[in-house]
């Protein structure tokens, strides 16, 4: 399946096809901003959308890699409750706060871009970058770039999934944490799984090896735990934020546990 980057987040959500057999992806549509922001946000402007670091918006806060490029970050001595804590670096903790990017990682999507030296394709564990020394690049679009195009995969099978987000509020908040999960199940061994972090670090948090436990393993909330385990393996808290390891252990369990009751 192919979304064009002006498909409006409401109408892809809806979609039947969507509905149908990437049930991950409407779900964390629908778990995004309000009605009334979905019918005007994009696939591609939901893809691009900047960091909601509250000192990369606050210009009272001079000290902002994003910003101003080696001024500094200041989450890391202020309130850092909402920001990283895997793959950041010292120049900046800031998370994604895409709700579509996390099940467009688990699915397997692909972007097309286009650019000055023509067309070409980009898997999306590829799309969006880790702060390392160069916190204002978000993406690997090169200047002048723009997203055309999201391509879904047919396989594997993502009708079995499930996007869990928690926030602290019901409606009109970003992801504390959010996982999506797709499994493939044979009886009750999993075939095949692919899962995603969101609100962790920079961009959707995938991890191979976590991936890579839960196959051939029977569908049980002993291989999701020893999963999640895995998925958080070398997190980096800050002062602020260190409930979100259990957290995100616990949203990692209830993604797989819930997109595995699934018929």
């Amino acid at each position: 399946m192919t979304v064009g980057a002006l498909v409006r987040n409401s109408d892809l959500a809806a979609h039947p096809l969507v509905r149908e057999r990437y049930p991950v992806l409407s779900e964390a549509l629908l778990s995004g901003a309000t009605g009334q922001l979905r019918n005007a946000a994009t696939t591609g402007g939901n893809l691009l959308q900047r960091t909601r670091c509250y000192y990369f918006y606050d210009p009272s806060y001079p000290e902002c890699n994003k910003r101003n490029p080696g001024s500094g970050c200041a989450a890391l001595r202020c309130v850092n409750r909402i920001h990283a804590i895997l793959g950041a670096s010292p120049q900046c903790i800031a998370t994604n706060p895409s709700d579509m990017s996390v099940a467009l990682a688990a699915i397997g999507a692909t972007v097309q871009v286009q650019g000055a030296k023509g067309s070409r394709t980009i898997e999306f564990s590829n799309f969006h970058r880790l702060p390392g020394d160069q916190p204002q690049r978000e993406t690997n679009l090169q200047p002048g770039g723009v997203d055309r195009v999201c391509h879904l995969p047919s396989q594997p099978d993502c009708r079995r999934s499930s996007y869990i987000k928690v926030r602290d509020r019901n409606s009109y908040a970003f992801a504390l944490v959010s996982a999506a999960a797709v499994l493939v199940l044979d009886g009750d061994t999993v075939r095949d799984v692919q899962i995603a972090l969101g609100g962790v670090a920079h961009k959707p948090w995938r991890v191979a090896a976590a991936e890579r436990a839960l196959i051939g393993k029977k569908a049980s909330a002993e291989s999701w735990r020893t999963a999640a385990d895995l998925l958080v393996q070398g997190a980096q808290p800050h002062q602020d934020n260190r409930f979100k390891i259990e957290l995100a252990r616990r949203t990692a369990v209830r993604a797989l546990t819930t997109a595995a009751a699934l018929s």
